[in-house]
């Protein structure tokens, strides 16, 4: 008879997303991970062959939290729907800078994190057709900026919520400041 898992694959993935956002994906390795867990790595094993499953899956899985939490945005009032998407965004900067630390699909070896990569690609290029739209129809309600191109926008977006928040600075405050100072520029009344 099979021993019982100490954790689920939940719980794994909840754990190594926080050591990736900690260490980073070079920074992180399976060890590590079993060590946290308090579980071995032979079980471990039984989810996931390898660091690059983890990683896929774990990416994955935070990219469909994402996708869920801006189901609705598109039914709201375009600014209010933008404004709350930056504030999601923003809560979750650490995850986008895994993104653009861990492999590509054409770089893992395993069928299994490609797939999952494959499906994280997807994810992102959702999500930022659903920022456009939001931005069009914000452009067409005139509360945004028409002789500037919607991808610069939504690019000067993306580079806003990557940005450190300065020391001694609450998020809300940040994120507040952050938005203001995007927003205000995508207006119309700072047309040069």
């Amino acid at each position: 008879m099979a021993r019982p898992r100490a954790f689920s694959r939940e719980d794994l993935l909840e754990a190594a997303e926080r050591l990736l956002i900690e260490h980073g994906y070079d920074g992180f390795h399976l060890k590590m991970l079993s060590e946290h867990i308090g579980g071995a790595r032979s079980t471990i094993y039984g989810y996931y062959a390898n660091k690059e499953e983890i990683v896929a899956a774990c990416m994955r899985r935070a990219m469909e939290k994402i996708l869920a939490a801006t189901e609705s945005l598109l039914e709201l009032e375009p600014v209010t729907a933008i404004r709350r998407m930056f504030s999601l965004f923003l809560r979750h900067a650490d995850f986008h800078k895994l993104m653009q630390e861990a492999p590509k699909a054409e770089q893992v070896s395993s069928p299994k994190a490609k797939l999952d990569l494959h499906a994280l690609d997807q994810g992102h290029e959702l999500l930022k057709s659903k920022l456009l739209m939001l931005l069009a129809r914000a452009q067409e309600a005139g509360h945004i900026r028409a002789d500037i191109p919607l991808p610069v926008i939504a690019t000067v977006f993306f580079h806003a919520i990557n940005t450190p928040i300065w020391p001694g600075m609450s998020d809300e405050t940040w994120a507040e400041h952050l938005f203001k100072l995007w927003w205000e520029g995508s207006r119309n009344f700072f047309k040069a």
